[in-house]
């Protein structure tokens, strides 16, 4: 896969706009002297103001974009360079050793990294990207079997649409012997997570791992196999008949239903409402080196954030525009509006009201909160990724290692005393602890309290709690 440049300015430009830079620093001398007596640390220049940025072709990585779009990262100071990556081992050794300076991730990269599950290294991230945004698709005939046994409103199957309805079709697959097999998009992906809470809220075991035994498989007792496909390949690998199923970001889904192949069954969004999703990931060694250029990184992506949803979503049509662009999504402007601009079609022609499918700012989303992190910490437990039981601090400290709400919060309120942002946009930094309030919106009606972990896992009738495999 051919990566792709794509350059804000050329470096004569860079020398113009840094002597512009001179002269307009010496005219807001004044006013940033005015602002610091008034109780506002101002934040310096950036360290590093030439940047590559990593992502995979999904519309979940509209916050860069934007913000490469809109000129946010240049009001900053800094000057980006954006690469597909071909997939999330590459962008995540991108990030490692320096080739990216920062990435589009999957939340379970940064905290997998830093544990040392996979590839090692201290990964952190300092802005949540978007709620939401995933979804499970079915191939025609796993549909037609699944159909059977969902039940008809109005001529329309009722939604959520439970894995209990998938559960006749996966045992009639055992009973003859053949392996029902399913794509996620990597080990520690959120596709993964979600894919495996729904089939075993189903009562269908996805497998568990023993990296203890080496076994990174992910299918030790596994009614239903789990394997790794790239989110760009899912609709044609579904199409091979290589796998009955899978859970992917979007346009993936969608390009399922436009294809005529496949049935998105479920969306995240009713399996846990809004759900953390995507992170922005930079390596530790970066943050510590270029405290400005962080913050102001966040800045920008803050701002992204903020005009995708602003207005009711009024923006996600010019959104999807850019998204639609090769040099980014590359895929059609309808399929990428579809779940994009609020809707989502599940069977061709069912297509339901979703204003929440993508959330890129309400509900706080950005927020970096520890709560999220656990959450991920305790399904990577649940399915023996984490080979041994962990105490409740372990889950916690491990969690204040990756998420780092201390540099959103400077990137925020550098936002706030800039007119940029107001302090209702965020959680009030001083009370905040970083736990969401225990969340109730999950398919299974299992109550999640990040404070708890290891009550939480007790609560589930398939994973692993107090044993190791």
């Amino acid at each position: 896969m051919n990566n792709i440049h794509m350059h804000s300015s050329s470096p004569k430009t860079h020398q113009l706009i840094r002597k512009k830079t001179g002269l307009l620093k010496t005219v807001f001398a004044v006013c940033s002297l005015t602002i610091a007596a008034a109780g506002h640390a101002e934040l310096g220049e950036p360290e590093k103001d030439e940047l590559k940025f990593g992502f995979i072709k999904l519309t979940d990585m509209a916050p860069i974009a934007v913000a490469y779009e809109n000129g946010y990262f240049e009001d900053e100071g800094l000057y980006v360079t954006i690469e597909a990556q071909a997939n999330w081992k590459v962008l995540l050794d991108g990030v490692i050793d320096g080739k990216l300076d920062g990435a589009h991730m999957l939340a379970g990269q940064p905290l997998a990294a830093t544990i040392g599950y996979g590839t090692e290294a201290h990964i952190v991230t300092p802005f949540s990207m978007d709620l939401n945004g995933n979804g499970i698709t079915v191939s025609n005939d796993i549909w037609a079997k699944m159909k059977k046994n969902v039940p008809i409103e109005n001529g329309k199957p009722v939604h959520p649409i439970k894995a209990d309805y998938l559960k006749p079709v996966v045992d009639e697959f055992l009973n003859e012997g053949k392996p029902f097999k399913m794509g996620m998009v990597f080990p520690v992906s959120t596709h993964n997570y979600e894919l495996r809470y729904w089939l075993a809220a189903g009562n269908i075991h996805p497998g568990y791992y023993a990296p203890h035994k080496g076994d990174t498989s992910g299918m030790i007792d596994a009614e239903a196999q789990l394997s790794v496909t790239p989110p760009p390949q899912m609709p044609a690998t579904l199409e091979a008949g290589t796998i009955y199923g899978y859970c992917v970001g979007e346009p993936w889904n969608q390009q399922a239903v436009f294809k005529g192949i496949g049935v998105p069954v479920i969306t995240d969004y009713e399996i846990w409402k809004n759900n953390p999703e995507k992170v922005f990931g930079m390596s530790k060694e970066f943050t510590e080196k270029y405290p400005n250029t962080t913050a102001r990184i966040v800045k920008a992506l803050l701002r992204a954030a903020k005009w995708l949803d602003e207005n009711n979503n009024a923006n996600r049509p010019a959104a999807v525009e850019i998204l639609s662009r090769s040099e980014y999504v590359g895929a059609d402007y309808d399929v990428i509006a579809n779940s994009m601009t609020g809707t989502f079609e599940y069977e061709k022609g069912d297509k339901r009201e979703v204003p929440d499918f993508n959330v890129f700012f309400r509900y706080f989303a950005t927020y970096p909160y520890y709560s999220d992190a656990i959450w991920y910490l305790t399904q990577m437990r649940r399915w023996g990724q984490i080979s041994e039981p962990k105490s409740d601090d372990w889950y916690l400290e491990t969690a204040k290692k990756v998420y780092r709400p201390d540099i959103y919060a400077t990137a925020a309120k550098e936002l706030i005393s800039e007119g940029l942002m107001k302090a209702s946009d965020f959680p009030d930094f001083v009370s905040e602890e970083g736990f969401r309030d225990p969340q109730k919106h999950f398919i299974d009606d299992i109550v999640y309290d990040g404070k708890q972990p290891n009550a939480y896992l007790k609560k589930f009738p398939i994973g692993l709690k107090d044993e190791t495999l």
